[in-house]
């Protein structure tokens, strides 16, 4: 293979292992449009979301240091971990049958950093510093006052932007009304949280200031799982290479035996992560389609079809053939239905209150006069209705009573937790072995049982 054809080493560093700075010229054309129209809306639901509320509850929340976890509306605690287990590997599979299928359409249309990067810091980038040419010369000019001006200007409203990106990430965590907490109150009763919201800031300033496409290249290990995941039928953006080669240039009028590309560079020139996409399938390519378009444009001004660069796999280019639903992914996808189908089991089967009961630790038996015996027990209750609910405890064995210690009720308020102590009673006559399973019986004010708790009852050796 030759230099042209064949590269060992990512294509923002040089030689020396120095970076080099991607300038990317502004895509325009029928794919970014439509990107353009999907960001906007990720835009608001990603500015919205944490503020809205339903019957006093958080839409969405993220609150792991108190490990309470609301999604639509539904509240989830640590004892829910299972379903959280379950959705976490679904959601990997999902990444793998989807990137199988359609190669790395996340990161183009759905990740937050390209979105974020793309279509909101650069293009304020182009606005104050010019396209791709004038940044350059920008950036190699002496430091003059309108160089000043700009480069100011342009990280002042980064770093602005970014300190409002991570006051919406945090309402993701804490919710929104604590957040208006650490923004209205004194400093020194929020410090930790202005802390926060600093650190946060700094980080997504960093990220979309500097960082940059090295986030997609170095830190984010998806593109390296396309090495694994992607095969000949997977659908990227991807250069016709039997319709465009050979390359060369257009002369208008002359007839050539040349392919179709014109070795314009307008492919690469678009790019933000700084390939060239006829190179073949790369892990730093976020099928972010600018490519497509600057093509597409060439295409047209040349008055040859589009569609050299465009969505498709490689099996489709080489043959024609289209996507074929291949024995891997039937496998993988049979497993994430399987997956969908547990978890949306556990979520129908969920009960509104769950709860733990422990018997009291180093503590036997009790004799309840001549014919019964006790044993000491304490339950904590989590809530995970949007209203509170008066709780009684009932043993579901014959016989069987609950003696409660203090109030005969147990309020949990919504998304709260209650705990309280009591005594299973049990008559002798209900005892045949050293240990007996008993069942707790959660029953709310309309006298409607409304889950089911197990435990142990220890009694006299037999």
């Amino acid at each position: 293979m030759t230099d042209s054809t064949f590269r060992d080493s990512i294509a923002t560093v040089d030689k020396q292992g120095k970076r080099k700075w991607v300038y990317a010229q502004q895509p325009k054309g029928r794919w970014t449009n439509i990107r353009s129209v999907v960001s906007l809306f990720y835009f608001s639901v990603f500015c919205c979301l944490p503020f809205i509320s339903i019957n006093g509850r958080p839409l969405f929340l993220l609150n792991v240091v108190e490990g309470r976890f609301i999604l639509f509306g539904a509240i989830f605690w640590p004892q829910d971990f299972f379903i959280f287990g379950l959705a976490m590997l679904a959601f990997i599979v999902f990444i793998v049958v989807f990137t199988m299928a359609v190669g790395r359409l996340f990161c183009g249309w759905m990740c937050p950093q390209t979105i974020f990067m793309e279509m909101l810091f650069r293009r304020i980038e182009y606005l104050i510093e010019g396209d791709a040419a004038r940044q350059r010369l920008l950036n190699q000019a002496p430091w003059t006052t309108d160089k000043i001006i700009r480069k100011t200007a342009k990280h002042v409203i980064f770093y602005a932007l970014s300190f409002l990106i991570a006051n919406i990430f945090l309402a993701y965590i804490i919710g929104a009304g604590q957040l208006k907490a650490i923004i209205t109150d004194p400093l020194s009763q929020h410090l930790g949280g202005f802390i926060a919201i600093l650190v946060f800031s700094g980080v997504f300033y960093g990220v979309f200031a500097f960082m940059r496409e090295q986030i997609c290249t170095i830190v984010c290990p998806y593109g390296r799982l396309q090495g694994v995941l992607l095969d000949r039928n997977s659908i990227l953006v991807a250069y016709d290479y039997r319709r465009g080669e050979p390359r060369g240039k257009f002369r208008k009028g002359q007839q050539t035996d040349l392919g179709d590309c014109i070795d314009c560079n307008q492919c690469v020139k678009v790019c933000p992560t700084g390939i060239d996409i006829r190179n073949g399938t790369q892990l730093e390519c976020i099928n972010c389609t600018a490519c497509i378009d600057a093509c597409n444009f060439m295409m047209e001004k040349t008055g040859r079809p589009k569609g050299l660069i465009r969505y498709a796999s490689e099996n489709n280019i080489a043959t024609g053939e289209k996507l074929r639903f291949t024995p891997r992914l039937k496998v993988y996808s049979t497993v994430l239905v399987l997956l969908l189908a547990a978890i949306v089991s556990m979520l129908v089967s969920r009960k509104p209150v769950s709860g733990t009961v422990m018997r009291a630790p180093g503590i036997l038996y009790q004799e309840q006069g001549p014919d019964s015996l006790s044993n000491l027990y304490r339950i904590k209750l989590v809530n995970k209705t949007a209203h509170d609910i008066p709780l009684r405890l009932k043993v579901e064995e014959a016989g069987g009573v609950i003696s409660m210690i203090g109030n005969s009720v147990i309020h949990v308020k919504a998304g709260g937790q209650g705990e309280g102590t009591f005594f299973v009673v049990l008559p002798k006559t209900a005892l045949h072995q050293r240990k007996s399973t008993v069942h707790i019986g959660i029953y709310d004010d309309k006298n409607k049982r409304i889950s089911l708790l197990s435990t142990t009852f220890l009694g006299p050796v037999q």
